[in-house]
């Protein structure tokens, strides 16, 4: 049994974990407040790209362009959105799981796919496991902007236009709620889904082809700098939600700890009790 000196020391250290968790744990949640605000602002921009879009390439139909039709798929490319950082749970988990179970499914060579991976985590799994890794990025911003960001993606989207692959795709987890992250696979390119153009009436100079030959890879690339938005939010979420469970089993276990400590200090006293009555008896 353990003395009432080693329970007392984890006693201490547990207080001090608690500590640190409670305070990644506020930490987070300043994160999350601020990530959403990111996110939120920026839907607006992509949104109106995606309706001048839709607009050429509904209205005019002599209007064409790669990003906007299928091909034949030889080699498909999965950009994959992890964090640099552990602690939130299972969110880099279920990711990567889900991922390389589709990967698995869906192809039979490394010769058919390829990954562009954001974030140390997945960058560090996908090499483990000697995944094909065309491109890489990690020590991102907690709250990034697309700067750092903008080579890789405008690289990424060259590689569709220059045919290293035929259909992308971006992973990363979507954030519904502080508790809740849902794993998301959304098809980049082609951009076969574009939707219809607002009812909004443009003109176009100097040409609907050339504007849309320079708002498409704009397009793609804001799709992905979004979901980087949208996975930070969840990865804050989930470190929060992370760091609040290991506070509440920070809390009961120096609970259940302290109650031991007591029983023991009561056992010792009533030990030293019954040594003294013991020893007076004895001297009767």
């Amino acid at each position: 049994m353990a003395s009432m000196r080693d329970i007392k020391g984890r006693i201490t250290s547990t207080k001090k974990t608690k500590q640190i968790t409670k305070a990644m744990q506020m930490v987070s949640a300043a994160k999350l407040n601020r990530a959403q605000q990111n996110a939120q602002s920026f839907l607006p921009y992509t949104e109106k790209i995606r309706e001048v879009v839709a607009s050429i390439a509904s209205s005019a139909t002599e209007i064409s362009h790669p990003m906007l039709e299928e091909r034949p798929v030889k080699k498909t490319g999965y950009i994959v959105i992890t964090s640099d950082r552990g602690l939130a749970g299972g969110y880099n988990a279920s990711l990567t799981r889900a991922l390389l179970k589709t990967i698995s499914e869906r192809h039979k060579s490394p010769d058919e796919y390829g990954i562009i991976v954001m974030g140390r985590i997945g960058r560090d799994l996908f090499k483990k496991r000697n995944l094909p890794i065309f491109q890489e990025i990690t020590g991102l911003q907690d709250q990034p902007e697309f700067n750092e960001i903008k080579n890789i993606a405008r690289s990424t989207v060259e590689m569709f236009a220059d045919g290293v692959f035929d259909e992308l795709y971006v992973w990363y987890n979507h954030f519904v709620s502080p508790l809740t992250q849902e794993v998301t696979e959304s098809k980049l390119l082609p951009l076969t889904d574009i939707g219809e153009g607002a009812s909004t009436t443009y003109e176009y100079e100097p040409s609907e082809q050339a504007i849309l030959e320079r708002l498409l890879p704009q397009y793609a690339e804001s799709l992905i700098f979004g979901a980087l938005l949208d996975a930070k939010a969840s990865e804050f979420g989930a470190r929060m939600t992370a760091m609040s469970s290991a506070t509440d089993n920070a809390t009961a276990l120096i609970d259940d700890l302290t109650l031991v400590y007591n029983r023991a200090r009561q056992a010792a006293i009533t030990q030293e009790i019954t040594e003294i009555v013991g020893g007076a008896a004895a001297l009767e």
